[in-house]
């Protein structure tokens, strides 16, 4: 889950990290009010969108008074910005600003560690710096037992180049940030810019923090920082329901078991859809137990998306055999009676699959077709959904 700008600084001050006061607002009267509240003196009004690019697209504004936090806040809410809508900003305290760093910690799949980047040339061109001269940009492996000590703090520092003066202070912010990622479970936290002000603080002007949904059970109070209106309406649903779903562009909706089974699934149909103009509507991937009901609910998502023309069941039967997935469709078109509309095309594989061949072949249910091979199937989806 990734957090907004607001939520993140919530965060960094609960561990400690030095922030500057921010408000939440959705309207411009309630803008005005927060930079009241922030003493009437210069403030930031930024726009609250879970994306990059803000300043670039003017949805970061100055304002020196309350009545201009009002107008720049009535300039930012209902922007678009890269396809997310503003419906809320934060203001923040001003700050004058001696430098700006970067610094984030993040999960490095490919080397089973953490990675931690820091920077003495923080701010909007930070990606460009990333590209253009890397050695700008220091990453330091963290060893996920060890952690970020403070002789890792200080390695950071050292391979970043921060000046001696500065370097201690830089070192207990990144100690601090460090608690973050370690105590909320995130995946990513990312400050930039990380900032000296004129008066020698070191303060996180700006945050991104992304949390890991598998550690949830640890985080109740994390369900409060979750989106509901922003969340898409399937996918909530299918979270309710504990199915492994994400809602995609097209129009063949995919059904398997296993996520690598699935990525291969969307892959096919990708290819498969492209002389009809289609393409895969969804991941969805139901795992090992695909009961009845399992399948009634994954099928109920599917064909809550209206943009969804045709279902392509694809299992390969290991520990749950392909009769038991034959009979757990069969039910579920059962239990879904006149919701179920629209055609599927099944493809089963392993454990068992001639029995669930026949147990389909048996019912002869209208709206499902039985094919022997993915391609096929997918061939066959990709026609029915044009």
């Amino acid at each position: 889950m990734d957090l907004f700008e607001y939520q993140a600084r919530d965060v960094f001050e609960k561990h400690g990290v030095p922030v500057l006061g921010g408000i939440v607002a959705t309207t411009p009267a309630e803008a005005r009010a927060a930079a009241e509240q922030l003493g009437g003196g210069t403030v930031v009004v930024k726009a609250q969108v879970k994306t990059g690019g803000r300043g670039k697209a003017g949805g970061v504004k100055l304002a020196h008074s309350p009545e201009e936090a009002e107008a720049r806040a009535r300039e930012i809410l209902g922007m678009d910005i890269k396809g997310h809508t503003v419906h809320r900003v934060m203001v923040a305290e001003g700050a004058k600003i001696a430098e700006e760093y970067y610094f984030s910690v993040l999960l490095d799949r490919a080397e089973r560690r953490y990675l931690a980047m820091a920077s003495v040339e923080g701010g909007m061109e930070i990606e460009q710096l990333a590209v253009e001269r890397p050695e700008a940009l220091a990453r330091v492996p963290v060893d996920p037992i060890v952690g970020i000590d403070e002789a890792k703090a200080q390695e950071i520092v050292t391979a970043a180049g921060f000046a001696p003066e500065v370097a201690d202070t830089v070192a207990d912010v990144i100690l601090k940030l460090w608690q973050v990622y370690k105590q909320e479970d995130a995946t990513l936290v990312e400050v930039n810019p990380l900032v000296r002000t004129e008066d020698g603080q070191v303060i996180a002007l700006d945050g991104k923090v992304t949390l890991d949904d598998n550690a949830a059970f640890r985080h109740p109070e994390h369900a409060e920082l979750e989106d509901k209106d922003e969340a898409n309406p399937l996918e909530a649903q299918a979270k309710e329901l504990g199915l492994n779903y994400v809602k995609l562009d097209g129009q063949v909706g995919i059904i398997g078991n296993g996520a690598g089974l699935v990525m291969s699934t969307l892959d096919v149909v990708a290819y498969a859809g492209e002389q009809y103009g289609v393409g895969p509507a969804n991941f969805l991937d139901i795992g090992g137990g695909a009961d009845a009901e399992v399948m009634a609910n994954g099928l109920h998502v599917i064909l809550g998306d209206e943009q969804v023309k045709s279902v392509f069941v694809n299992v390969f039967g290991g520990i749950t055999a392909c009769d038991e997935v034959a009979n757990g469709i069969v039910k579920a078109l059962e239990i879904l009676g006149d919701e179920a509309t629209k055609p599927l095309v099944v493809r089963l594989d392993g454990n068992n699959v001639v029995e669930g061949r026949r147990i389909l072949q048996e019912a002869n249910h209208p709206l499902v077709t039985l094919m022997d091979t993915m391609d096929e199937a997918a061939a066959k989806a990709a026609e029915l959904a044009k």
